[in-house]
């Protein structure tokens, strides 16, 4: 089943303008799905990096992969292809020799210096996550909604998550196996395979010890404590983790370098589905799960394109996320039942301290509303509302 995705556009817009085209992600996000229905009618060999001849080829000698695999086609799709060996200087090749090429990497390996470097000039990259919620809202098909069906269907989502084959899967017991199936291919062989982990019982052990702790400020001594572990084995572990694309990092936003906290990030998976089943939790409702959605917002926020920071000064204040539109910043709270028109105190020393033009208290149980505070429009808005008002912010 294909599901229309929100990045089709841009994609195939930025495709037509770079020799290679790179669509990086989570496993399973719906990558090969996506690439397949964009080179339907078009003579375009898609070439999996997981097929050892296809593989092999490609490392030993690149000129023969080229014969082999490239010569007629207009379009390539290489598949994986972080897998392939000294594949920066070998992308570089095909696209001076004038291949167009699409690519996929379900880590950000393909992201390191040793393969950018090849490519500067050469390659535009795009992320794809699992389904959004306007995505998720295809999948199921809602066109017409009411309140009841929105606060359902984003219960839903935030329960069992946005990866495609999750979404479309009919009876909560499949959507928790194909969950934890995933889980172990993520750890087993996107993380300790690529990332040459071979201690995979700490490994589990620690992420499990994150899907306690989203929403925090992670003090790497402590957790390492916490844990056992090393200094070094904690960065290790999340620096992995975060490249896969199971977790993410947010960093602090600041001006005040002696006010504001500025050095430990907070961690949010970027998928609570699947942070859900590896603490294998699935709540039944949303109340006392305050950080659950909050991290759920996060990935909404993710999806979208930002790049997100959080706000917190030495004087306890703060804010759950910060955007940054062209130099001005957009500050966004989050709350499961706000009273509606009540700013809070935190906010309110952020809108004072930065002058904002626009405000988001995003809410699971709340109604929608606008005030102001000084010259900044403060909007009191749902899941689906987060989008529509930040639709004209540049990301």
């Amino acid at each position: 089943m294909y599901v229309e995705r929100d990045i089709r556009e841009k994609f195939v817009s930025a495709s037509s303008v770079y020799s290679i085209a790179a669509l990086v992600g989570p496993r399973q996000a719906g990558k090969t799905t996506l690439l397949k229905e964009l080179v339907k009618g078009r003579n375009a060999p898609y070439l999996m990096f997981d097929d050892p001849d296809v593989r092999g080829l490609f490392d030993e000698d690149i000129k023969k992969f080229e014969s082999q695999y490239l010569e007629g086609s207009g379009l390539a799709v290489l598949d994986e292809v972080q897998y392939g060996k000294d594949a920066g200087a070998k992308l570089k090749y095909l696209a001076d020799r004038g291949r167009t090429l699409w690519i996929t990497s379900s880590s950000q390996t393909l992201l390191s210096k040793d393969v950018l470097s090849w490519l500067v000039g050469r390659a535009t990259i795009m992320r794809l996550y699992p389904f959004s919620f306007s995505e998720f809202m295809r999948a199921k098909g809602q066109k017409e909604h009411t309140e009841a069906i929105i606060r359902r269907l984003v219960w839903e989502h935030i329960v069992y998550g946005g990866y495609p084959k999750v979404a479309t899967t009919e009876g909560t017991d499949m959507k928790k196996t194909i969950l934890r199936d995933l889980y172990e291919l993520m750890v087993l062989k996107d993380v300790a395979k690529t990332f040459s982990i071979d201690d995979i019982g700490s490994l589990e052990r620690f992420v499990r010890y994150l899907t306690h702790s989203i929403g925090n400020v992670l003090v790497y001594g402590k957790a390492a404590s916490d844990m056992g572990l090393s200094f070094q084995t904690v960065k290790k572990y999340l620096d992995a983790m975060e490249r896969s694309y199971l977790i993410c990092r947010v960093g602090p936003f600041f001006s005040n370098k002696l006010k504001e906290v500025t050095k430990q990030p907070k961690i949010y998976f970027a998928d609570t589905g699947l942070r859900n089943a590896i603490a294998n939790d699935f709540p039944q409702d949303m109340s006392e799960r305050g950080k659950l959605f909050e991290n759920y917002v996060f990935s909404e926020l993710l999806k979208l394109g930002f790049t997100v920071k959080y706000w917190q000064t030495k004087a306890k204040a703060e804010v759950d996320f910060v955007l940054e539109t062209d130099g001005v910043p957009i500050p966004i709270e989050v709350k499961l039942s706000p009273t509606n028109g009540k700013i809070e105190r935190s906010l309110r020393s952020f809108i004072d301290a930065y002058r904002p033009k626009l405000a988001l208290v995003v809410s699971y149980n709340g109604s929608p509303g606008e005030t102001r505070v000084g010259g900044c429009r403060v909007v009191f808005t749902d899941v689906p509302g987060l989008a529509r008002h930040l639709g004209g912010a540049k990301k």
